[in-house]
């Protein structure tokens, strides 16, 4: 059985191959953007999958610096799409995340928008990946 420490380093790990974008598999305290954090959603357990298989679904958040408006919003905005940079592309690199699930898939962008850390203001978007795991 994966652990749920090993899926989140192997999302992180998929993530770590887009040029520049610093990646956390914990949610860190002070974080430094741009960056790509990595969090435990849900888990849905006894999955009609063969063996008892496990839904995980992760938040996958990512950070821009806010130094100017129009930046920040292309620098996520080449985050979101696909092609190099595309986080989508990037985390289903290797769907078995290093061997420790079956599959994995991002299913969607939930919000963008912007966040307050450490009295600084940086935009961000959630992404929802699901991992399918025993």
């Amino acid at each position: 059985m994966a652990s749920i420490s090993d899926i989140r380093a192997g999302i992180a790990a998929n993530l770590a191959t887009i040029p520049g974008l610093r990646t956390s598999a914990e949610i860190p305290d002070n974080p430094n953007p741009p960056v790509a954090i990595v969090s435990l959603d849900s888990v849905s357990y006894d999955k009609a999958y063969a063996g008892g298989m496990v839904d995980y679904n992760f938040t996958v958040t990512v950070i821009v610096g806010r130094s100017a408006e129009r930046i920040a919003q292309r620098t996520l905005d080449m985050y979101i799409s696909t092609g190099q940079n595309s986080i989508k592309s990037a985390i289903e690199l290797d769907k078995s995340l290093g061997g420790t699930a079956y599959d994995c898939r991002v299913t969607s962008l939930n919000s963008i928008g912007s966040i307050q850390l450490n009295d600084n203001t940086y935009l961000a978007a959630d992404f929802t990946v699901t991992v399918i795991a025993n």
